[in-house]
């Protein structure tokens, strides 16, 4: 096992290395100049320049990215320009916030989908199986912010039933004490249930729209796989020797159509924390999108880089997970082939 890992690990360093060299290209071919920006509108022609020779962007390309690379083997992602701070202790310290959104979502699109999948690939045709196509439908027709939007239209501003989309918090709570970084189990182990209870209001419209957004390829697939497995031998043979109906869908077909789920929920994944960009900002949530995305108006190379590195190695991560959880599903699956 530990093997495969390292395999996994070394197979993922060039992807690395391109996504370092891309990321470093494309910020600095980014239409406007980060001197003029943070100069002021009022700077003259020499003091723009003397902040780009600050910020070393007076120097040439290549020797702008072994300086890039020198601070990236030392653990240094640079400085933020538009906050000054570090921009490594700035992602630490957002990463939480996205990932418990992104984790709630993609939990409340499973609970949904994967039994929707199910009862629409055992009832083909029946009134199920059409919500599911107009579900699926409908979930990948609608931006992503869009449904935010219009979720916030509903239950804020004309039922009332969430509170205003201003963060992770209302402005009458403060954060709990820093352990995990998620605030619904930090307030839970620190007893706090009003805090959780608050934490949890404010997750529930950007979760949901997360869910809205990711819902469709789970249900799709599941559905397709689970109608592929009920037509196989193995499960006309289950239902001829007597078992019950749930242990031939979900002891014997779902488990075998586990493995194309997963796959997708791997994806489903990688779009979430994509898609988290525009939700962040629908919702003000405090997370690394919205970070990067108030960077990349400022011409603000470092978070930009950050941002992109960051999610390059979680989408490596990702796939490692993937890779090892075929092989307890399926035995079958062989992880180091």
């Amino acid at each position: 096992m530990l093997s495969v890992i390292l395999k996994r690990l070394l197979l993922a360093v060039p992807t690395l290395i391109g996504v370092v060299v891309v990321t470093f290209l494309l910020t600095r071919a980014l239409p406007g100049d980060p001197a003029a920006y943070f100069a002021g509108p009022a700077a003259t022609k020499q003091a723009i320049e003397q902040v780009r020779a600050q910020l070393g962007l007076d120097k040439p390309l290549p020797v702008q990215f072994v300086r890039y690379v020198n601070d990236l083997a030392h653990g240094d992602l640079g400085n933020s320009l538009t906050t000054g701070q570090p921009v490594l202790a700035e992602l630490r310290s957002r990463l939480p916030a996205s990932a418990e959104l992104t984790l709630l979502g993609l939990i409340l699109s499973m609970s949904i989908a994967i039994p929707l999948g199910i009862l629409a690939a055992t009832k083909p045709g029946s009134i199920v199986d059409h919500v599911c196509r107009i579900v699926t439908t409908a979930g990948v027709s609608l931006p992503v912010f869009f449904t935010g939007l219009i979720l916030v239209y509903v239950f804020y501003y004309l039922l009332g039933w969430a509170p205003a989309p201003l963060g992770r918090l209302d402005v009458f709570f403060s954060a709990p004490r820093t352990v995990t970084g998620f605030y619904l189990i930090d307030s839970l182990l620190a007893g706090k249930f009003d805090l959780f209870r608050a934490a949890l209001a404010q997750l529930v419209l950007p979760a949901l729209t997360l869910a809205i957004f990711s819902l469709a390829p789970i249900a799709r697939m599941t559905r397709a796989s689970m109608l592929s497995v009920l037509a196989s031998d193995f499960v006309r043979t289950a239902r001829a020797s007597g078992l019950t109906r749930y242990t031939v869908v979900i002891t014997y077909a779902f488990r075998n159509a586990m493995l194309p789920v997963i796959t997708t929920l791997g994806m489903v994944f990688s779009f979430l924390l994509g898609a988290n960009v525009l939700v962040e900002k629908v919702f003000a949530w405090p997370g690394i999108g919205s970070y990067a995305v108030e960077a990349l108006i400022a011409s603000d190379f470092a978070p930009v880089q950050g941002f992109v590195l960051t999610m390059a190695v979680m989408y490596v991560i990702l796939n490692l997970i993937i890779d090892l959880l075929y092989g307890v599903v399926d035995p079958r699956v062989r992880i180091d082939a």
